[in-house]
């Protein structure tokens, strides 16, 4: 039986603490972005969206619960505005591809924003209307729904990349790369920066 290190329903947003749940593909690779940004007080790896009641790696890679790979961000919007978390996230994915993120395939891959307040939701939808069709000659495919119940991924599917990094070909391939051209684009909201 799965372990679950938190199950999130209820979110408090303050006016120095702010909640987002993203789905853009694998989970590794948006952690990996996320834990560099400026103003991230906790990045957790999970499952959101699906049907049943709970979720665990095998069953979400089965296809058979409906949940996405998502990262739970929480952010300090004294430092970081929910609108730059968002601009990131939509710069470091795909969110023209339906259940796709490069090799990634399956409905656990999905582009998904599940927000906490709404303006979360009206900055999403102004950058998938305004933005995306500019960086990537198309619209957006992201799905757009309200936080209900995150379920945090299994213990060694956190701090992935900085923990095995090189050493995975995945990591290799499809996460420093990417951690790369962010790091590029986005220096300025860099730790550190």
């Amino acid at each position: 039986m799965a372990h679950f290190a938190e199950v999130v329903t209820d979110v408090t947003n303050t006016p120095t603490h702010e909640t987002i749940i993203l789905g853009g593909g694998c989970f590794w690779c948006v952690e990996a972005v996320f834990v560099e940004l400026k103003g991230i007080k906790r990045v957790v790896n999970g499952y959101e969206g699906g049907k049943e009641a709970t979720a665990n790696y095998e069953a979400v890679c089965s296809k058979s619960t409906d949940h996405v790979e998502v990262v739970l961000v929480d952010f300090d919007p004294t430092i970081i505005s929910a609108k730059e978390v968002l601009e990131v996230f939509f710069a470091t994915h795909d969110p023209t591809t339906p259940n796709q993120q490069g090799n990634d395939r399956g409905p656990q891959y999905r582009s998904a924003v599940f927000y906490t307040t709404e303006e979360q939701r009206e900055l999403t939808e102004t950058i998938m209307k305004n933005t995306v069709p500019g960086l990537y000659g198309k619209p957006a495919v992201t799905e757009v729904a309200p936080h209900t119940t995150f379920y945090a991924a299994e213990a060694y599917h956190q701090d992935y990349y900085r923990k095995v990094g090189a050493r995975n070909s995945y990591c290799s391939f499809v996460i420093t790369p990417k951690v790369g051209k962010f790091r590029k684009q986005f220096s300025h909201l860099r730790k550190g920066a």
